[in-house]
């Protein structure tokens, strides 16, 4: 996806006019505010498939921004939470409903967070109910690996767009239509310049995307590229640029054009996920998404 000079170009801007400080915990700090796992290189199902969560610090308590997948894996997050602030957990957000970011909910609710996302993906998680630990075993996660994971469901909704006003700083939690899922959300701190993406960016990572929108997810990176915004903390992937966003808003296009042009050939998954694999451009993590993504979005069901 990155030519080496490239990446090497923007971890060095990064580090010089935006540290971000790694954690003895794992978390890194992004700014004074916030926090966040990024860069996981051990895409496995029992490290949520790599995905990535933070936290932000207001004034008297905190707000958390996914929640990974798993009881255990919450734990893990809390734990690395309590390391940095002893601040109560008021909000966790969901920026979608995918498994590796909101099986972990129901942690933080026992702990009296509210747990935020938008109205439709709140739909699509009771859609899929309990049906969500059945594919997390189908994942790869054994009964251990899910021990105390229970479904935790939003408990507060929103349409368009819900400010959080944390004494230092607000966060601003944006829907702007389909993208990766009907309810993917972005997290964003005007102040700090700071943007949680979820899923909407996967960094060095193929996309999921079973559930997309493409053309509205294409629309929604360009409202990110016009975005005043810094330091972007991707679904999964190290800390991102803009740069980032164009090079996947490009996978996007290149994906979709082809994987119609291959379907409309032939119904052999192994030659598609041949040719789409010479298509695309190469990313490090998480291949095996190529033919699933195929199978899912375009390839009709057996009938």
């Amino acid at each position: 996806m990155k030519k080496i000079s490239i990446l090497c170009f923007v971890l060095l801007a990064l580090c010089l006019f935006h540290p971000a400080v790694q954690a003895e915990n794992g978390l890194t700090k992004i700014t004074d505010s916030v926090y966040s796992y990024v860069d996981v290189k051990e895409a496995a199902p029992k490290k949520s498939f790599g995905a990535n969560a933070g936290i932000v610090m207001g004034q008297d308590f905190l707000v958390a921004v996914d929640s990974l997948m798993s009881a255990r894996e919450a734990n893990r997050f809390l734990k690395d939470i309590k390391k940095v602030s002893q601040k109560p957990i008021k909000f966790l957000i969901n920026t979608h409903f995918h498994l590796d970011h909101s099986l972990g909910n129901s942690e933080f609710a026992r702990l009296g967070a509210i747990v935020i996302s938008q109205e439709s993906d709140k739909e699509n998680m009771q859609k899929a109910g309990e049906g969500m630990l059945q594919y997390a075993k189908q994942s790869g996660l054994s009964d251990q690996d899910l021990q105390g994971t229970r479904i935790s469901y939003p408990t507060l909704t929103f349409d368009n767009r819900i400010r959080l006003d944390l004494g230092n700083t607000q966060v601003e939690i944006l829907y702007l239509g389909p993208s990766h899922t009907t309810g993917s959300v972005l997290v964003y701190l005007p102040q700090e310049k700071v943007l949680f993406t979820g899923d909407i960016l996967f960094t060095d990572f193929h996309p999921f995307l079973g559930n997309a929108n493409i053309d509205g997810w294409v629309k929604v990176l360009d409202h990110i590229l016009a975005m005043d915004v810094d330091k972007i903390i991707p679904g999964h992937g190290p800390i991102s640029s803009k740069k980032d966003i164009a090079d996947l808003k490009n996978y996007l296009q290149i994906f979709d054009q082809k994987a119609k042009e291959l379907t409309a050939q032939s119904k052999d998954l192994n030659f598609i996920v041949a040719a789409m694999k010479k298509a695309l451009p190469p990313r490090a993590q998480l291949d095996a998404l190529i033919g699933r993504n195929i199978q899912m979005k375009y390839l009709p069901p057996a009938k």
